[in-house]
C-alpha cells in the first residue's frame, strides 16, 4: 500500500503559522463545491465584470461563494476579486491576511469542457495593493481530468491532487520548470507590436511548438510542467496588455518564480511592480528563466 502525503501533513512540515495553514486548507476545500456548480451555472448572464467582459453565472457564483467563505472564516482582513470593483473588507477578521482571487479563470471554456481554474494570492501584512514579491503564499486550483492544487508557501512548489475521499495528496514535490520548447501568445496577430512579432518569430525559428488553451491558469500549469514561454503582450489599443497584475500575473508569477522560472513584462520582473489600481494590467511573458532573459534582451535591443 502506497502512503501519500496529504496537504495537511505537508503544511504541518512547513514553517507556516497555524492560521495560514487553516486558510490554505479552507480555500483548497472550495474546489469541490465550485466544480459541482459547473453543471447548473453555465448560462451567460446580462452583466459584465469591471473589465467589460460578459459574465457567465459560474463567474458570479464562484465569486460570491469564495467571498462568503472568506468572510465567515474570520481569517481574512480584506479581499480583492476580479469580479468586484473595490476591495472587500472583513471587519471581524482575527488576522492580517489579505487575499486576491480570480474566482474562475477561463470560465467561458466550461461550456466546452476544457480546463479552468481558481487563482489565489495571500499576503500577511494587511495590504492588498503591494508588489507580488511580498506574497506569503500563492496557489491555484485547476479543474481538469483531475482537480489539482498547486501551492507555494515560499518553500518550493508542490502539486496535490484531490482523491475520491476529498483529500489532497501530494503528486509532485519541489517542481522545477525546465527550459522547454513550448510557446503561446494571446491577442490577434494583426494587433501585435513589431517587437512582440520579433519575439514570436525567434521562438518559431528555434523550434518552439504552439500550445494555447485560452485559460491562463491551465496554460501556465502546462508550461510549469514542460517549460517554454506563455505570453499575453501589449497589443494595438492595449499598451498594457489584457491580464491583471493583482489577480493573475502576481500569484502565477510567484509560483513560477518559486519553481525557478521568471515572469516579465518584457523589460522587468513583474513581481516588483507596485499596482496603481485594482484593475492594473501588464503585458506578460511567463515561463522558463532562460527564454525570458532572452526576450528581455530582445526588448532592450
Amino acid at each position: 500500500m502506497i502512503i501519500m502525503t496529504t496537504l495537511k501533513e505537508y503544511l504541518d512540515s512547513t514553517g507556516c503559522e497555524e492560521p495560514l495553514k487553516d486558510l490554505i486548507e479552507l480555500i483548497a476545500k472550495q474546489a469541490d463545491p465550485i466544480r459541482k456548480a459547473f453543471i447548473t451555472n453555465q448560462s451567460y448572464v446580462d452583466t459584465e465584470n469591471i473589465y467589460g467582459e460578459t459574465q457567465i453565472a459560474l463567474d458570479k457564483w464562484s465569486d460570491a461563494h469564495l467571498l462568503k467563505v472568506l468572510e465567515r472564516s474570520n481569517l481574512v482582513k480584506a479581499a480583492a476579486s476580479e469580479e468586484q470593483p473595490d476591495i472587500v473588507k472583513f471587519p471581524n477578521a482575527k488576522t492580517d491576511y489579505t487575499v486576491t482571487l480570480d474566482p474562475l479563470d477561463g470560465s467561458s471554456l466550461v461550456q466546452v469542457n476544457l480546463a479552468v481554474g481558481t487563482i489565489i494570492g495571500i499576503y500577511d501584512n494587511g495590504k492588498i495593493m503591494q508588489e507580488g514579491e511580498n506574497l506569503r503564499a500563492a496557489m491555484y486550483l485547476l479543474y481538469g481530468p483531475m482537480t489539482i492544487l498547486t501551492l507555494t508557501v515560499k518553500e518550493g512548489v508542490h502539486i496535490f491532487a484531490l482523491n475520491d475521499e476529498k483529500e489532497y495528496v501530494l503528486m509532485e514535490k519541489n517542481v522545477r520548470i525546465p527550459e522547454g520548447k513550448l510557446y503561446a501568445s494571446g491577442a490577434l496577430k494583426k494587433d501585435w507590436t513589431a517587437k512582440h512579432r520579433e519575439v514570436i518569430d525567434h521562438l518559431e525559428k528555434e523550434g518552439y511548438k504552439l500550445r494555447y488553451s485560452g485559460s491562463f491558469v491551465a496554460d501556465v500549469h502546462q508550461y510549469l510542467k514542460y517549460g517554454g514561454v506563455f505570453s499575453y503582450p501589449a497589443f494595438k489599443g492595449h499598451k498594457n496588455g489584457k491580464l491583471r497584475l493583482l489577480f493573475e500575473a502576481n500569484p502565477l508569477g510567484f509560483i513560477v518564480t518559486e519553481a525557478g522560472g521568471r515572469i516579465s513584462d518584457g523589460r522587468r520582473d513583474i513581481l516588483t511592480i507596485m499596482p496603481e489600481k485594482i484593475d492594473h494590467r501588464v503585458p506578460i511573458y511567463i515561463g522558463s528563466k532562460g527564454i525570458i532573459r532572452r526576450i528581455e534582451e530582445m526588448f532592450k535591443d
